[in-house]
């Protein structure tokens, strides 16, 4: 979905009809489509969120099927309790919208390490996107840049979200391509801009939206996903179509589904609604057949839309307590996230009898220290441990109130005799001092207490 204001949304009207999509299918035919040192590309990525056979998994080897939201952050930048709320509607995942600055105000580095750190309090995995891309090239988009441009913006951001593999997607850039001769040069921008990632030292999986603003009603994402994946030295992509006026028809959007899937390319629905300018989608064919195929998806949107698509909101006033028609279709109708939303691994990791938490308190040239605090449930425990993932660049040199190991960049810390026994309720703290970059994220700390 474009930026709520009324130009930009009118813009929306504009790009795509149901019947130059029928148009479009009869040309296709059926066709084409720690001790921790910087780890290898793969090594790295298995260690993240990663595409296997076509699905998106965690590192543990589980499928992550995302069942999230949209949050229009970059216009509404006071609202941090909606990623609480949208947890609240049991959400396992939330798709943020940012600017690089070119259209709207830039999300600096500090801004973006919050909306993350909120994913992390709220155990959600995180899609952060561009969203200043939006159209590009099209003639109702002259203010849009190109993915070239939003990788400049990533490149400032990585240092913020470097080791974050294991629960960050990197949305090169949202609707990246609009209709005319501009879409056929989907590809070959989406593959260099991928590249670039990578160059940059990028190890996340990467999310890739559809040409048509986003709708692929041309089937250009659909016969050349294959030639992008190729294009990844990671081989760590992600597809995503947007699913509005064009797929109201149910036969659309089971077409475009499985071609994806069996062709084992990882595709999830990025955006979609009930409706869009009084055009209807088949919102409930989309549900269950993403249900059916283990695919993922992003409704749009939490709140705050205007210019004629206020009935996109999925609650009214960013009120949790508010549910519009549509948040309640979403939140708890058939296949919808109530019925069908699983937390990902990652956190629910963190759940075993504790919580911990883990803060940079000192940075220094070459070095920095920290401390992590370890909560306890209701019962009383003899022994804990804790671990998290040690960013490439950095090696821990110490431990005290803990006893340290570290294995293939995780460290684990472990109970000392003397603070192994801890009563119903309790807490212990333990300090590490490390070399290196401290990392600008804190890292998600798995704890386990028996």
């Amino acid at each position: 979905m474009s930026k709520n204001s009324t130009r930009q949304l009118q813009v929306r009207t504009r790009a795509t009809s149901v019947p130059a999509y029928v148009a479009a299918l009869a040309l296709a035919g059926s066709g084409a489509l720690a001790l921790a040192a910087p780890a290898a590309a793969d090594e790295a990525t298995a260690d993240g969120l990663h595409v296997v056979d076509g699905r998106l998994v965690e590192a543990d080897g589980s499928d992550l099927v995302l069942r999230g939201i949209n949050h229009a952050h970059t216009w509404y930048t006071h609202e941090f309790q909606s990623f609480e709320d949208i947890k609240g509607t049991g959400a396992n995942a939330v798709r943020v919208v940012l600017s690089s600055g070119d259209q709207w105000t830039r999300n600096d580095p500090a801004d973006v390490a919050r909306v993350v750190r909120e994913c992390d309090v709220n155990r959600l995995v995180c899609a952060l996107e561009v969203h200043d891309t939006t159209g590009y090239g099209d003639e109702y988009a002259p203010a849009a840049v190109s993915l070239d441009r939003a990788v400049d913006y990533w490149e400032d951001l990585y240092p913020t979200l470097a080791g974050t593999e294991d629960r960050i997607l990197v949305n090169i850039g949202n609707e990246p391509i609009g209709n005319g001769p501009i879409a056929d040069e989907w590809a070959a921008q989406t593959s260099a801009a991928v590249q670039r990632l990578r160059d940059i030292g990028f190890e996340h999986t990467i999310v890739v939206d559809a040409p048509n603003w986003g709708q692929d009603w041309s089937r250009t994402m659909y016969s050349q996903a294959q030639q992008v994946f190729d294009a990844d030295p990671d081989t760590n992509v992600v597809f995503s179509v947007h699913m509005y006026e064009v797929y109201g028809d149910g036969a659309v959007v089971t077409d475009y589904l499985e071609h994806f899937v069996d062709a084992g390319l990882p595709l999830i629905v990025g955006e979609f609604g009930p409706a869009h300018y009084g055009n209807d989608v088949d919102e409930d064919t989309i549900l269950a057949e993403t249900r059916r195929l283990g695919l993922g998806w992003f409704g749009w949107s939490w709140s705050g839309n205007s210019g004629g698509v206020e009935d996109l909101d999925l609650v009214q006033g960013f009120d949790p307590g508010q549910p519009s028609a549509w948040g309640a279709r979403l939140f708890n109708g058939r296949d919808g996230i109530a019925e069908t939303s699983r937390e990902a691994s990652i956190f629910a990791s963190r759940a075993d009898g504790c919580t911990a938490e883990l803060e940079i308190q000192y940075r220094w040239p070459g070095g920095y220290q920290g401390q992590v605090r370890v909560e306890f449930d209701g019962e009383p425990v003899s022994t804990w441990s804790t671990s998290w993932r040690v960013p490439a660049g950095s090696e821990l040199v110490q431990t005290w109130h803990g006893a340290l190991s570290v294995d293939g960049g995780t460290a684990t810390v472990t109970a000392e005799s003397w603070n192994a026994r801890v009563p119903a309720g309790g807490t212990i703290t333990y300090g590490f001092s490390g070399r290196g970059d401290a990392p600008v994220l804190a890292a998600v700390v798995d704890c386990s207490a028996s």
